[in-house]
């Protein structure tokens, strides 16, 4: 959809980003009946061009929203950039025979793209994964009115505010207040390491751990053994050049071999895997 478009989807830099601000805001504002029928072209006939002016009407709604979400520290034009992403996905998604202009039906698309954005580069640690914790991340900051820590009493507010339990925000609150170290940076005089590379020990070459992979070496090729065996000849074969000989077979060289269709052949495969994971697994 993004074809034909005057406009990429990767934002200027922050050089360049005021001519970018002064492009948008001087792109024409659609009524009601332009906007539907742009849409209805695009939906209908397939009209990129059309699709492209319906962008280019909402991408100063974008820079609005986007502006909303500089207080992660990450650059506006980053976030303008995916809030493109997510202005675009609406257009191509838009019905305008249900009566709603384009800039509601688009916020939701242009926040989630920008939700996803700043929770992936945030940190290098996610510290939301699941919906819950995505959505207590947002309101968190939002309830937050001070830089310390939150007492109990405001803890207890925000969870009652937010239908979750008070432990859930002083975690969430905990992993907001962390930093990712570099694994091997070091502070200010390169003396005193700081990272994991300074403390934690190269269990590579630990003993005891290169005498228990050999081991389980040994036990998983014993068992693979145990599983061919219990094949037929010809069963055994095929497993041996698909997967454990190089360069492995194809379907159709092993059907040529065999005289039979090469579906033939994956079926004789898939049998001979099953009765390897139920030999494996006795």
């Amino acid at each position: 959809m993004t074809q034909g478009l005057p406009i990429a989807l990767d934002v200027p830099s922050s050089k360049e980003l005021a001519i970018y601000l002064q492009a948008v805001n001087a792109a024409p504002i659609l009524t009601a009946e332009q906007e539907r029928e742009l849409a209805l072209r695009f939906r209908n006939e397939d009209d990129l061009d059309a699709a492209r002016q319906l962008v280019l009407s909402q991408l100063r709604y974008v820079v609005r929203v986007a502006r909303g979400f500089t207080g992660y520290g990450l650059p506006l034009a980053d976030l303008i950039q995916e809030g493109n992403i997510g202005l675009m996905k609406a257009v191509k998604h838009f019905d305008p025979l249900r009566g709603v202009r384009l800039v509601s039906f688009a916020v939701h698309w242009i926040r989630a793209e920008i939700y996803d954005f700043v929770l992936r580069n945030w940190r290098i640690v996610k510290v939301a994964t699941t919906k819950a914790q995505r959505k207590l991340f947002f309101n968190l900051r939002k309830s937050k009115n001070h830089l310390g820590w939150l007492s109990q009493n405001e803890a207890e507010a925000i969870a009652d505010e937010l239908d979750v339990p008070t432990e859930t925000v002083q975690e969430m609150e905990s992993r907001m207040g962390n930093f990712d170290v570099p694994f091997d940076g070091y502070d200010h005089d390169d003396e005193v390491p700081l990272s994991p590379a300074g403390y934690l020990p190269d269990m590579r070459y630990n003993p005891e751990r290169l005498v228990s992979s050999a081991h389980s070496e040994v036990w998983d090729r014993a068992e693979l053994e145990r599983a061919l065996d219990d094949l037929d000849e010809r069963s055994r074969n095929i497993i041996m050049k698909r997967w454990l000989a190089e360069p492995k077979s194809t379907l159709h060289q092993l059907a040529r071999e065999y005289g039979v269709s090469a579906e033939r052949i994956r079926q004789i495969e898939k049998r001979a895997l099953d009765r390897m994971k139920d030999t494996l697994v006795a």
